[in-house]
Formats: structure tokens, sequence, C-alpha cells
């Protein structure tokens, strides 16, 4: 049952900032926020009464949640203008940040393709040359698509010839995609216009005349894209200079029951085979299907028989690496928690006749690609990479050597390629791109960024502390050479824990000014994500999500006992999934923080599976329509677990008004709530960026930005003393 009394008015902006002149300086005692309006909104939820009086901030195109965002930013914006360190901060991070980019090269049809970033342009450049040492010619650039920077290039696909190029580009950060087609030699588009696109990319058919992709329906006049919940996701194919409406229906579930199901198609590097795979949520289990492409494209239930269910069982991960004819390699955690690799011979499929080439190791095989007829098998031996190399027969052949401890990713190609590309980098070591030469086992730096920073003034170091069950964690800690452990650095905790992904080592050059402050940042691999296998993951999730919060409460206190220090000094983040990790500590632990980030979160753990694609994170997060799982969510939800008359940390939430991810709803009424609650003095602030979404594609401006109000408002709330590291900016010729 639902009881709703909505008495929603349009707020005053103009008022309000009337009686918020207290917000002009963060000297004030308390902060005057905007008056949030509440409703009479109570829903009876297995026999629980759980009220819900912000649910008018649900409504994102209302003209009162937009009076509601415009006063909530004049607060914020105002508080973070009067702190000193800001604009210091802002010019240190824009010069550290002006340093080249370059992404990884991809080999196609004997060209190079690859994207460039002079510095500070707010997207990266796709570039296309003939020759590694040449620069070659501008093929996309997507700062010419808008005016602030916030068109963003999304997936894409070269055909094999490379003359073409299918392109995906989004807009304010939104996830939804749309798909044209480029003439790699003239530079010009073609009509092709494809739309409504999400998660699924492009593939080239072998004859490059068209390419697959996944799409949701287009949403009806009614219904509101950003929100609107995504079910019934499609295959088509897409034929070159035919419209959208003409696409041919590959591949769906049309029935109820499977309205959540997803398919994304990728064609095999022989040509030979569309493969299909079909998802239910996030979860890493998947079916894996097949479409014989010898006699071309076949409409949806053509025959009868035009797809082939190879998998058909959301049992377990299954992957393709490669095939020879149809013998399919694959990558799977089929009886094997922490993954393996198996041959499948399509002609009889069943699992008696798998043969295992590479068996389960000790460590996570996070990823295979098959290259010069050798298999190259990423692992993470806690939570930094190891590459092995094994023969076509699973025999091993070597071990790739890194420049130390970190994260390494790509080692891209087709299967007779002899050289690939690879990235790697970690806290202290800028992301570098290294040369790989598949027979002599050699690596050869290709690019390394240029930026104003000494490595060697820093260390990394890996610790293991015990969680609240004893269950044994691993974190990495980062900071200056020679710090004291006396309790007074400013730290910076940051953590996800979810959704089966590992938090590696990574360069970020706002740490690098965070930690030139004095600051330590630390981030522990929680339970929940991919740091150990799916055993890991799964201790993290549903009924054992409380696991993860222990965790990083434990990070917080063993920080606390081992001196680096304490609680006043203490500040955590984390973004998404990680805006829920904060959002849940800091209401079960408010003493134990100075600060808290939260960013792009999901505080209302009852409502996220009812808009957009919340309904896929059931996996990880449970079901809040089963009793069981709405005992336990109930229990932890960030929005539900605030208390009033409580003194908070200090807050800043952080959210996009596009995000169609995380709905910003979820950040609104968190606010809302909270700042009705705090007790003390101390800021609940919400940041709300325009035309921005989750954060993928966010123009580098918007970033620096962001990043500096971040660590702007970690000065004054931990009360850190800039002026140091201020001071040595300007003799450096840093502040502007």
């Amino acid at each position: 049952m639902v009881t709703k009394r909505f008495r929603v008015f349009s707020l005053s902006v103009a008022a309000f900032l009337a009686t918020a002149v207290s917000a002009q300086s963060p000297s004030q005692t308390k902060l005057a926020y905007p008056p949030t309006n509440k409703v009479d909104v109570v829903e009876d939820l297995h026999g629980v009464k759980i009220a819900d009086p912000y649910r008018w901030l649900e409504d994102l195109d209302s003209k009162e949640t937009a009076a509601w965002v415009t006063a909530q930013n004049e607060v914020t914006f105002s508080y973070l203008a009067a702190i000193p360190a800001r604009n210091p901060i802002k010019n240190r991070m824009t010069k550290l940040w002006d340093y080249e980019k370059y992404g990884m090269p991809q080999e196609e049809g004997g060209r190079y393709f690859y994207s460039y970033n002079t510095g500070l342009q707010n997207q990266s450049v796709y570039y296309v040359t003939e020759k590694l040492a040449d620069k070659g010619r501008v093929l996309i650039d997507p700062n010419t698509l808008s005016a602030d920077g916030t068109v963003a290039l999304g997936g894409s696909d070269i055909t094999p010839d490379a003359k073409r190029i299918a392109y995906g580009f989004s807009t304010a950060g939104s996830d939804w995609v749309e798909i044209k087609v480029r003439e790699i030699d003239t530079g010009k588009d073609l009509d092709d216009h494809i739309k409504w696109v999400k998660f699924g990319g492009p593939s080239w058919a072998k004859d490059g005349k068209g390419f697959f992709y996944s799409r949701f329906d287009e949403p009806k006049g009614d219904e509101n894209a950003l929100s609107k919940q995504n079910f019934y996701h499609k295959l088509f194919y897409h034929k070159l200079g035919t419209s959208q409406k003409d696409d041919i229906l590959i591949y769906h579930a049309p029935d109820e029951a499977r309205k959540d199901w997803s398919f994304s198609g990728g064609v095999t590097d022989d040509g030979k085979y569309l493969i299909i795979y079909v998802s239910q949520g996030t979860e890493r289990k998947n079916r894996l299907y097949y479409m014989d492409l010898a006699d071309g494209v076949k409409p949806y239930g053509e025959s009868g028989a035009a797809v082939v269910k190879l998998l058909d069982e959301f049992d377990a991960q299954y992957g393709l690496i490669d095939n020879d004819g149809p013998v399919f390699f694959v990558r799977t955690d089929n009886n094997a928690p922490r993954a393996r690799v198996i041959a499948i011979d399509t002609r009889k499929p069943s699992k008696e006749n798998w043969k295992e080439l590479i068996p389960q190791s000790a460590d996570p095989l996070q990823g295979v690609s098959l290259l010069s007829d050798m298999f190259v098998c990423t692992y993470l031996h806690d939570a930094a990479t190891q590459v092995k190399i094994f023969d076509i027969t699973g025999k091993p052949v070597r071990d790739v050597e890194l420049p130390g401890i970190g994260s390494a990713g790509g080692f891209a190609g087709k299967r007779k390629d002899t050289e690939t590309f690879y990235s790697f980098t970690s806290f202290n070591y800028p992301p570098t791109i290294f040369r790989y030469d598949m027979k002599t086992g050699k690596s050869v730096e290709f690019r390394r960024p240029k930026v104003d920073f000494d490595p060697a003034a820093y260390e990394v170091k890996q610790v293991f502390y015990p969680s609240k069950d004893g269950t044994k964690i691993p974190m990495f800690i980062t900071h200056k050479k020679g710090i004291k452990l006396d309790g007074t650095n400013p730290t910076h905790l940051y953590g996800y824990g979810g959704f089966n992904i590992p938090m590696t080592p990574n360069f970020s050059i706002g740490n690098v000014v965070w930690m030139e402050m004095g600051g330590v940042y630390a981030v522990p691999n929680l339970r929940g994500g991919g740091e150990y296998g799916e055993a890991w993951h799964k201790a993290g999730t549903k009924l054992q999500k409380q696991n993860v919060f222990d965790d990083f409460i434990a990070a917080a206190e063993w920080l606390i006992a081992n001196k680096y220090t304490a609680s006043p000094k203490l500040a955590i983040s984390g973004g998404s999934n990680g805006g829920l990790l904060v959002g849940a500590c800091m209401t079960q632990r408010p003493e134990l923080f100075g600060a808290c980030l939260p960013a792009v979160g999901v505080m209302d753990m009852l409502r996220f599976h009812k808009f957009t694609i919340g309904h896929a994170w059931k996996s990880d997060y449970g079901d809040p329509d089963k009793p069981d799982d709405f005992k336990v969510a109930h229990a932890y939800s960030p929005l539900h677990n605030i208390k009033p008359n409580t003194c908070y940390p200090a807050t800043m939430i952080t959210t996009g008004d596009h995000d169609d991810r995380v709905v910003p709803s979820h950040s609104f009424k968190f606010a809302a709530a909270i700042q009705a609650a705090q007790a003390c003095d101390k800021p609940t602030l919400i940041r709300i960026e325009t035309r921005a979404g989750h954060g993928a594609g966010k123009p580098t401006a918007k970033i620096i930005e962001e990043a500096a109000d971040r660590w702007a408002f970690l000065v004054r709330a931990l009360n850190v003393d800039a002026g140091p590291a201020m001071k040595a900016w300007e003799a450096a010729g840093g502040a502007h």
C-alpha cells in the first residue's frame, strides 16, 4: 500500500539566496541550506513502513527539482570559492595535467589507429597513421562536436580493410550512444546514423558491408529517457546505406520473463561467426550463442536455427578468446572460480568433450588474448598484474617482465600478429605504453608521458590488515617518503568493493596534488571486488554485503591504529558502488571520519531497481522486492539509516544532472535527508555538475574543476596546512 499526498511547491531561488548569506563564507559556524520540502509518501514494504519524504526529487524534469539543484549549487560553489587554497590547487592541477597523453595503437588493414591528447584538450582526438613513427592525421576530433567538450567518443570498430570506422558518441555523459560511419580516406561521414544504443557497440561483418550492434527501443513521448527502466534489449544488423528502421533483428527475448536479458554481438577475426553474449544483470555469468555467417546474416527466427545456443545456462562466465574454425577457445570460470582456458569443439559441444588447455591457478585469470599462436594471460596477484604466455597447447612459454608492481593492460591483436602493445602504470608511475615482441619476449618503451612529477619522491607499499571477521584484506598506501607516523597526516581512503571489479594500482594527477600537500592515499581491496576471483566477489554481495563496509571500516581503524592518521584527519571517498560504500560507512560510523566524499552513489537501496539499468544490479545487491534481501538492504541503505540530530562528518556529495546510470535522485534525496539531520556545524553539501553523467567522457576542464573542489573541501574539513605546498607552487611558477 502506498499513501501519497504531494505538496510540492516551486522553490524561489531568489528568496532562498536572500536568506543564505551565511553560505558565502566557510568561516560561518553553520550553513543555511535550501529549504527542501517534504511530502507524505509512506510505503508498506514487507510489513515495514518506509517513509520517502523527498520522493518528489525523483522527478528530474520538474521545475521544483531544477530550482532545488540551482539553490544547492549556489550554496556549495559559494562555500568552495571562499576557501583560499582552492585556486592554487586548481592551478597546480592544471599545470600537472598539461602533458601529452597517448592511447595504445591498434593495427588494422596495414594502418595504426590511436588516441592522442595534447594535454588539456577536453576530449582525446582519434588519429590514423601508416607508420608508427609518424603522428599521422586526425580522423575524429570530438572537441569539434560541442562547444563545452561534453560530446565524447564511445565504442568503435574498423572494417578489416581499414576503409571505414563505425564510431559511437555520447552527449553530456549519458549512457545513450549514437553511431555514425566515417570513411577513413576522406574523413567524411556517411548518411548512416544509429540511435538509442546502449551496452553494445558496433562490430563489422567481414565484408565491411554492415555491422552488428545492440540497443533498446526508442522511449515513447511521455517517457523520460534519463530515468526510464531499460528492458527488452535487442541485437541488430545494420546494412550500410539503409535506414535504421530497416535494420535486421538478429536476436532478442520478447517475453516478460526474460525482459532483463541483454545481448551483445562480436564477429570473430576470421569473419566466420557472430558470437552472441547473453547476460542477465551484472552477474559475471552468461550464455554463449553463435551464428554461422557462411550463408550471410539471418534474421531472428528464420528457419528456427539461425542462432545456435552453444552454452544455454547462466551457470558460469564464458568469453571467446579466438577460434580455430569450429573449435572455440574460451576463458571460463566453470568449475574454476579463478578461471581457466578450455577448447570447445562446436561439432561436439557437450561438457565431457571440453579440453582444458590452461588450468586454474592460485591467482585469478583476468583476461586472455591469442597472438602469434600463443595465449597471453593476464593474472592478478594480490591486486597487481602478472602476465604469462603459453603456447597453443597450454604449455608455459615465459612471463612478461613488467617494470614493477602495478597494473598492465592491452595485449590486443590478431592470432598471427607478432607485435602487440600494453600499458603499465602504478600509483607513482604515469601510464607508459610498451611495444612487445611476441617472438623474442622483449618489451620496448614506446610512449612515456612527461609529467612534472618525481616518482622517486614517493613510496608505495602494500599491507594486509584483519577485517571484523578476521579476513585478511590487502591495502595499497602511497605517500611522500619520510612522513612521520604520528597520527597527524591527512589521509584519503578510497574504496569500491563490488561487481567483481578489482582496484589495482593506478596513476592520478589528482592524487599527486593531494600527496604534494602531505596527504596519504590508501586503497584497500575490499570483498565484493575481483581481486581474488569469484569467491572473493560473492563474499561481498547480497546477504553478505555488510562485509564490504566492515572491510572499509577496518581499513580506517588500521590506518589510525598504525599512526598514519586520526579520525579528524581521515577522509573517505568512492564513486557509484563506492558512493554507496561511503554512504553506508558514514551512517554506520559517523564518528570515525573527518570528511566524506560520496560520488554518484547508490543511496536508496529500496528503489535502485526502478530506474534505468538498476534492475541489473540485483546480482550484487539482491532484490528489495524479496523479504530476505529487503531486510539486509534496509539495514545498510544510506538514505534509510540517517539518524536525526546526529553530528555527521563534513560531507560533499557529488553527482551529475545527466547521470542515467545511477540517477541523481539517489544523491538528491540523500543530501536533503542528511542536511535535515545534521546536528553540528560540519558542512553537508551537494555539488551537482551540469551536462555531466556517471563519469565516462567527462571533459578535462570539468575533471580539473571537480578535483580542485574536492581537495579544497578536504583542506578545510581536515584542517590541512596547504601553505607550504602553495608557496612551493608559487615559487615554481605554478600559481596563475
